[in-house]
């Protein structure tokens, strides 16, 4: 199944909005103009295996990458189109974000706002999980040339998991314009047969592009896995969505009920 189904028409439409963009000298910026992508099916895979039994791998697009290394260049005009293989073990404290279309104030104060791995590494000892995959990967946040990402990106992207014989994979944008790409990646990773979750704040996007699993709440841009420093709405999210792996059998977006059990426990005076 191809990841944007009329990539011609598309390209077309985008040629347009760039032209457009620079002739009223606002090419930086994704307003309602953006041609998002429009996908009329979805790939699907069904789960092989039950969730305690997956190798999960992570995918971001939070524009992590180690302090010291080169950082995503997000002022190039279509996006850039490398990625980072990150050690899943890696501190906090080494990680930078090169955002663009989000405030990284969350990530910066908690990583794990948008990089959960520590509440991933808990969900493995506790047995919620396999285990979580020895690295994950790290997208630029800033990609609005969807066609190029998904031509030069995906197919990389999907031969590393491949190559870590990832079983499950957790995708998890930043950006409402991140939110087509993560949900791009999610098409050609479940495509190649990998089952996929997406965590989602934006359901247009996800709903347009066509992402094949996604669990979508009423969250913040930029803190889409959890609020910071908040491990316990973190948990609550991350274990839901993983938690539609195994059952779902068909593309769905599930809305997920996570942010009406915390007003309660905000209403209670435990937040």
């Amino acid at each position: 199944m191809d990841v944007i189904e009329q990539i011609v028409e598309w390209r077309r439409h985008y040629d347009g909005w760039v032209s457009e963009q620079r002739t009223r000298a606002n090419e930086e910026e994704i307003d309602d103009s953006y041609p998002f992508v429009r996908n009329k099916r979805a790939p699907f895979t069904p789960a092989r295996r039950a969730l305690p039994m997956l190798n999960l791998a992570l995918v971001s697009s939070a524009g992590a990458y180690i302090d010291g290394t080169q950082p995503f260049d997000t002022q190039a005009a279509g996006g850039d189109f490398d990625f980072r293989e990150i050690p899943t073990e890696v501190e906090a404290a080494d990680l930078r974000f090169a955002t663009r279309v989000y405030d990284p104030a969350a990530v910066q104060q908690d990583m794990n706002a948008e990089i959960p791995l520590e509440r991933l590494f808990e969900f493995e000892s506790n047995g919620i999980i396999g285990q979580v995959n020895e690295v994950f990967w790290s997208l630029c946040g800033f990609i609005p040339d969807a066609a190029t990402f998904t031509e030069k990106t995906l197919p990389r992207l999907v031969a590393r998991l491949q190559r870590y014989e990832v079983q499950a994979a957790l995708l998890i944008p930043a950006s409402r314009l991140c939110h087509q790409s993560v949900a791009l990646a999610a098409r050609a990773i479940e495509d190649a047969g990998i089952p996929t979750i997406m965590l989602a704040v934006v359901k247009d996007v996800v709903d347009s592009v066509r992402a094949p699993r996604a669990g979508f709440y009423e969250g913040q841009l930029g803190m889409v896995a959890g609020r910071p420093n908040w491990p316990e709405h973190q948990r609550r999210v991350l274990d839901e969505a993983l938690r539609l792996i195994e059952p779902m059998d068909q593309p769905a977006v599930w809305n997920l009920t996570v942010e009406l059990e915390t007003q309660v426990e905000k209403s209670r005076g435990e937040k």
